[in-house]
Order: structure tokens, then sequence, then C-alpha cells
């Protein structure tokens, strides 16, 4: 097995691959104010849009983890690569907010085509402790999108118009479809295998569901504190907008150093043992997030979140590694699982998390708490064969 550090130039290709989607949504963010004004709608069917592509991703794993097990890693990304730039650029022609809704929906579609595609091919190529490795390594590369997206979405709407975002969008697609074609050897190997077959026996092995579950469950606790974070330090602490990116950037730049803790702890400790160890100190986070709800400072905040949201970097890699193990004929299905059950069940929980808003910060606390705590009872029944 050769070591992940000869393999730099795969994981940064394979973080881009992944990206695509994420970056539709983090530089689309600044122009939806500009969009409603431009359509002359309410702000609030504009943000509509993003449910609409979270759904539409979501399908497209479904679909994109049979196709990438049917035709390959390669084939399927340039599908998805090239259908999600065609709906980018379909998007600026958009005369009415259903278009934008339809044209927005099947762009995330080819999206969730594409992401399937970076856990199989890892998959692929390595077990084990070398698979979290790289898996977190992708992972400190992709957390760069929340970081600079959003300042490629402002930086575009401040010269142009809302439909530079999307022409941005259909270019960067384009541009990774031709390093994918260039420089990506296929990496899966062929087995006749009916695709509804291949996902039961996904969900017929059990611990990787754990796997799986565990990762939707503490991404529901880590997107609460991102859709709060506004709340948090516009409205409570009073931030103003314009440091409000330091303030939000900062949680994103400890986490990906925890990601390169990750990846030396792993030398230590297992993959189980780093999420455990993880879970718990969310759960610690949680619950003094709770009890100093009423009299809590801004520092104490700062620190509490950015240490709840920093132990992803010990959940996500890991995770996914022991949910990936087991599926070396699947690896495309069961990719398509763990992107379906992240962002399906992880905004279901979440959702239900927000309905319960206060003054406070008892509600984020209790909820992130009490998500934490279910994780770490789910994790404690994992067994490592």
């Amino acid at each position: 097995m050769k070591k992940s550090i000869n393999h730099i130039y795969l994981i940064i290709i394979l973080a881009v691959l992944s990206s695509v989607a994420p970056m539709a949504i983090d530089t689309y963010i600044p122009s939806i104010p500009k969009i409603a004004l431009d359509f002359e709608v309410s702000i609030e069917k504009i943000e509509l849009t993003l449910s609409i592509f979270l759904i539409g991703f979501s399908i497209g794993q479904i679909f994109g983890g049979a196709l990438s097990d049917r035709i390959g890693r390669k084939k399927s990304s340039l599908i998805g690569l090239i259908g999600f730039s065609f709906f980018s650029f379909i998007i600026i022609f958009s005369s009415n907010i259903y278009e934008l809704w339809i044209y927005r929906f099947f762009e995330a579609f080819f999206g969730g085509l594409v992401v399937v595609n970076s856990n199989a091919i890892v998959r692929d190529m390595f077990h084990g402790k070398e698979a979290a490795k790289i898996f977190s390594l992708i992972g400190t590369v992709r957390s760069l999108a929340p970081l600079i997206a959003p300042a490629i979405g402002s930086f575009i709407i401040h010269f142009y118009s809302w439909k530079a975002v999307f022409i941005f969008l259909g270019l960067y697609a384009l541009l990774v479809a031709f390093f994918i074609q260039k420089d990506l050897k296929e990496t899966f190997t062929y087995t006749k295998q009916n695709i509804l077959e291949s996902y039961k026996i996904v969900f017929k092995n059990t611990m990787a569901l754990k796997a799986m579950l565990v990762l939707a469950v503490c991404f529901s606790g880590f997107f609460i504190l991102i859709a709060k974070s506004s709340y948090i330090y516009i409205e409570y602490f009073n931030i103003s907008t314009d440091y409000f990116p330091f303030f939000f950037g900062l949680n994103f730049l400890i986490l990906i150093i925890m990601i390169r803790v990750n990846v030396y702890l792993l030398n230590s400790f297992t993959q189980l043992e780093l999420i455990k160890y993880s879970i718990l100190i969310q759960i610690i986070a949680g619950v003094l997030l709770m009890l100093l709800s009423n009299t809590i400072s801004l520092i104490t905040t700062m620190i509490l979140i950015a240490t709840y949201m920093s132990m992803m970097a010990f959940i996500f890699g890991n995770c996914v590694a022991l949910a990936m193990e087991s599926f070396s004929k699947n690896a495309g299905v069961a990719s398509s699982v763990i992107g379906v059950l992240q962002f399906g069940l992880g905004a279901i929980i979440s959702s239900i998390a927000l309905v319960f808003h206060s003054n406070s910060f008892l509600p984020i606390g209790a909820s992130i708490s009490f998500i934490s705590l279910i994780a770490f009872f789910i994790i404690r029944s994992y067994k490592i064969k």
C-alpha cells in the first residue's frame, strides 16, 4: 500500500470533485437578495431554492451510486459534471421563479451524480486506517470551500449580476471535468450485479449502517450551529455583518487543523476510539452551552461552538472509512447511501431542532447535546469484525 503522501494530487482532485455541489450552495448565497429583486418575488421563494437543491442533490446521489458501480467512477463523474455545467448555464435564462426552481433541481441532481464518486474511488484504492487518513485529508481541502466560496460569490455580484455566479459554476464544473478526463484513472472493477441487490447488500450490513447513521446524526448537530450562526453572532452579540465572516470562518479554520490532528492520531488510535472520544467532547460542549445559556460571553460561545464543530474532523473521515470498508464491489451504492443519509436525515433532524427557538442558547445547547448523545449510543454498539 502506497503512503498517502504519494497521493497529494489525487487528494486534491477528489476534494475538488466532491466540492462541486457545495460550491454551488456557498457561492450562490450572497446573490439571493439580488435574485429576489430581479424576479420581483419575496426572498423566501429564492431561499426555497436551497431546499430544492438539497432534495435534487440527495436524489442524484441515489442514482449516482448505482451509475458509478455500473459504468465506472470516471464516466459517471464526467456525466454528472457536464450535466451540472449545462444546467448552471441554463439557469441564467430563467424567465420566472418556477423555471429557476426546475433548473436548480436538475443542477443539484447532476451534482449528486458527481459527489458519490470521491468516496467510492478512495474505497477502491485504500483500506482501514489508510482510507481514514485519505478521507480526512480530502476533508481538509474540501473544508476550504465554505471559506472561499462566499467570498467568490460576493466578489462576482459586486461587479456583475447574479447570473455571473452560475456562469462561474458552469465553467468550474467544466474545468474539473477536464482534469478528471485528463488525469483520473478508472479504479473500479465491474461485477454484474442487480442495482436493487446492491442496495439490499448495503442495508443488510448493520455495522456499516451504524457508522452511516452516526455521521448523519452528528452532521445534523453541525448543521444546526451553521444555521444558527447568524443569529448567535449578528443578532445576539450584535456583531457587524462585515465581521461575521471572521467569526463564521474561524470554525472552519479550526476544523481544518483538527483534521490534520486526526491523521496524526490515527497512528496511535483506532477510528472507532477517535469517533467515541470526539462525540463525548461534543456532548460536554453542548451541555456547557446549555448550562451557561443565560450568562455566556462571546469568547466562551466561540470556544464551545468551535469545539463542537471541530470534532467533525474526527467523525467524518473515520465514519466514512468504517462504513465503506465492507463494500469492495458496491462502493458507489454505499457512498450514495452515506450521502443521502447525511443530507436527508441530517436536514430532517436539524429542521425539527431549529423549530425550538428562544432568545437564549438553551434550545441550541439542548439540541446538539441530545443529538450527540444519540450518536454516542449508536457508536457504542458498533463492533469491529
